[in-house]
């Protein structure tokens, strides 16, 4: 047998605690996908998009009507309109996207810095390009970024920065005055910033998502990631798309098509029609999910668990010290077995945790009869 190319992955952690979940009947808030229905309007236009013989393959960058629809929305949310002809291209999901944007510009013996916790797809993709993780982190309390401690682990070989926001595990983001920092530690570099943003639309109490289309130095040297899965409820589509300039966006082609080549052509069609037809969808989004946020929160106040701020985002830390002091892994483990909720320990997004932390991540991207018989679950706790 061959030796193994990623000597530290395994099973994800999500397909892991979902399939412990199945096997114990235990209600899934821990992989994160919703459980209730896609837009009517999109499951009928990618029934028209088949039907109507859309079901060859697309073209590699995605079919123009898309584009475009991409290019307006950002120009509507962001103040700038990306060329979709020379800067949009449409992905297999957003983990595709991020996968394209590494292998871009990243070479063996490069560096890639990235904030902890951190999205469990970086990493791979960083070691199968041959290059070195980076791993700084986040405050264990707020999960702000210490901007001097990431001065600090750039060297000579740092080629990429990666950022998230909203932030997965922690629906943390970052603010205007955190992407200007950003801008200058990366100005005058050779260095490229990868900006993960696919829970943009789910943004929290009057804040602004802060893309790093915003920017103007940011624009000029980032690829940013969006997910169509995220924003209308159907992660098993897996469509997603990245916008970068010109040069990246050549390069970032160059990968994409020996990767998948293109996405799903109905889907893509039914998206385009969504985008133009029903923009009120992701304009509302933040509103939908802050009103699930607002329920399961203060239904977590009946329990021993301690619910942290979520200002962005579909998922809830609980601080579970006040009902157990296992580890993270143990406690999601027990919760899962003994009382019928599969929950997500952050231990996994870490390179190092941090000693002592007791948090676990809950997903309320559910309907209402799965959050409340989970709440009911951990009352008992």
């Amino acid at each position: 047998m061959p030796g193994t190319k990623l000597p530290k992955v395994g099973t994800t952690i999500f397909s892991v605690m979902s399939q412990l979940a199945a096997e114990h009947g235990a209600v899934n808030l821990g992989q994160g996908f919703p459980d209730f229905d896609v837009p009517m309007r999109l499951v009928d236009a990618l029934d028209r998009a088949m039907r109507a013989g859309h079901n060859q393959y697309a073209p590699m960058t995605g079919i123009p009507a898309l584009r475009e629809a991409i290019a307006d929305k950002t120009a509507a949310l962001y103040g700038h309109r990306p060329d979709p002809d020379t800067e949009v291209t449409v992905t297999s999901g957003a983990t595709e996207a991020i996968f394209n944007a590494i292998h871009a510009v990243v070479r063996a013996g490069d560096e890639v810095v990235v904030l902890d916790p951190a999205y469990d797809c970086y990493e791979p993709a960083i070691d199968l390009a041959g290059a070195r993780t980076v791993h700084v982190p986040l405050d264990p309390a707020t999960f702000a970024p210490d901007w001097q401690r990431v001065r600090d682990a750039i060297g000579p070989r740092t080629r990429m920065l990666i950022i998230n926001s909203p932030h997965n595990p922690s629906g943390a983001m970052l603010s205007a005055a955190d992407m200007d920092e950003v801008a200058a530690i990366v100005a005058g570099t050779g260095i490229w910033l990868l900006s993960d943003e696919v829970y943009e639309h789910i943004v929290f109490d009057g804040a602004r998502h802060e893309s790093a289309l915003r920017h103007p130095a940011l624009r000029e040297r980032t690829f940013v990631v969006s997910s169509f899965g995220k924003t209308y409820h159907c992660t098993g589509w897996k469509v997603g798309y990245c916008i970068a300039p010109p040069g990246l966006s050549v390069e970032f082609r160059k990968v994409h098509q020996y990767n998948v080549f293109c996405t799903f052509a109905p889907a893509q069609h039914a998206f385009a029609e969504m985008l133009r037809e029903e923009p009120e969808h992701h304009l509302g989004l933040g509103a939908f999910y802050e009103a699930k946020r607002d329920a399961f929160r203060a239904r977590l106040l009946e329990t021993r668990l301690l619910p942290l701020p979520v200002p962005g985002g579909y998922f809830q830390l609980v601080d579970y010290s006040g009902v157990s002091d296992l580890d993270d892994a143990a406690f999601c483990r027990w919760l899962t077995v003994e009382h019928g909720v599969a929950a997500i320990p952050l231990s996994p997004f870490y390179e190092t945790p941090p000693a002592g932390q007791r948090l676990a991540r809950l997903c309320f991207a559910k309907n209402e009869a799965t959050l409340d018989a989970a709440i009911e679950r951990l009352r008992l706790l």
